[in-house]
């Protein structure tokens, strides 16, 4: 995000725009807070993860009167437009304020790579890449001790990052929300494996990831997020459960949860952050709101909103794919 905004402060100056920071998200339309921000003060950010105005889980729709304190705050504030910067929530919520007539220009950020009409978001790639440092790091372990590795990553309903992350680390299985997962086909591959003399195998699996009838996701009890979400968790340790028990094969599970989105962005992700920042500028000038940009091919482009929220699954093609180097034969 930090790259973004300076993206957007950079093209901004150049067309005379003063730019305000909008701390902890919509947090800071509901309890107005802002700071000016100027070049000087986002030069140096384009390699630092995070936001340095800060972020929070805040939805105004599920307030009273949320909506209405948004436009009364942007009045008292004196901010003619908002380029917001988020997923499928942050965005939503700007797709309805734009519907009440705020001007947005929406900026797709999610290492889950899941907003429709782009091609990648930034924060995917980092992810990524996170992810699959810290698999090839737990495999030197799991190839060692002769054991199954479970490794879960994050992704509720999409699971881009576990395809990716499990392609790339040579993953034995790899289990995605798209695709409800049958426990006795993955312990019948492992199984295979160890007795063909292959003493270790790797699983990747998404947050989101159910079994095949019950329907059900691993979850942290009954609390939901500010956007009616279930807070997902647990699914590595009940399929590792699972395959110890019906296998007899020593299994240990490793959740990297929080990690992969931390730390600093990839050289794609620091250049493709820039290009939204900048293009999200030029489309506040041109007068293109209600829409988001997007990356079609090797073009950033603007595209509706409304059509950006729709989910980008995993296609079957790709989870195929994934998990088709088993190497049981």
């Amino acid at each position: 995000m930090n790259a973004t905004i300076r993206g957007v402060v950079a093209k901004a100056e150049e067309y005379g725009f003063e730019v305000a920071g909008i701390q902890r998200g919509w947090k800071g339309l509901i309890e107005p807070e802002a700071v000016e921000v100027s070049y000087d003060d986002v030069e140096e950010l384009v390699g630092v993860g995070g936001t340095f105005i800060l972020t929070s889980r805040t939805n105004p729709f599920k307030m009273e009167g949320g909506p209405e304190k948004v436009l009364k705050s942007m009045k008292k504030l004196g901010l003619d437009c908002l380029v917001a910067i988020g997923g499928n929530d942050t965005l939503g919520v700007a797709h309805k304020l734009s519907k009440m007539g705020v001007k947005v220009v929406g900026v797709p950020k999610t290492m889950d790579n899941d907003l429709s009409s782009t091609d990648y978001t930034f924060g995917f790639d980092s992810a990524v890449n996170v992810a699959m440092e810290c698999i090839d790091r737990v495999k030197t372990t799991g190839m060692s001790h002769e054991r199954v590795i479970v490794v879960e990553v994050m992704g509720r309903d999409a699971g881009w990052v576990a395809a990716y992350a499990g392609i790339a680390c040579g993953a034995h299985a790899v289990l995605l929300p798209e695709k409800p997962y049958d426990i006795a086909q993955v312990c019948k591959t492992l199984k295979s494996r160890w007795d063909s003399g292959k003493r270790f195998s790797l699983v990747v699996v998404a947050e989101g990831a159910k079994p095949k009838g019950t329907g059900a996701r691993s979850t942290r009890g009954k609390a939901l997020d500010a956007f009616g979400n279930p807070i997902l968790g647990g699914v590595g340790q009940t399929i590792a459960q699972e395959i110890e028990k019906r296998t007899g094969l020593e299994t240990r599970e490793v959740v990297l949860g929080h990690v992969v989105r931390g730390g600093n962005p990839s050289a794609f992700d620091r250049v493709l952050a820039t290009r939204f920042g900048a293009k999200a500028a030029e489309m506040v000038k041109q007068g293109k709101f209600g829409m988001m940009v997007a990356l079609r091919g090797n073009e950033v482009v603007p595209v509706e909103m409304g059509d950006a929220l729709a989910q980008k699954l995993v296609d079957d093609g790709l989870a195929e794919l994934a998990n088709s180097f088993s190497g049981a034969r």
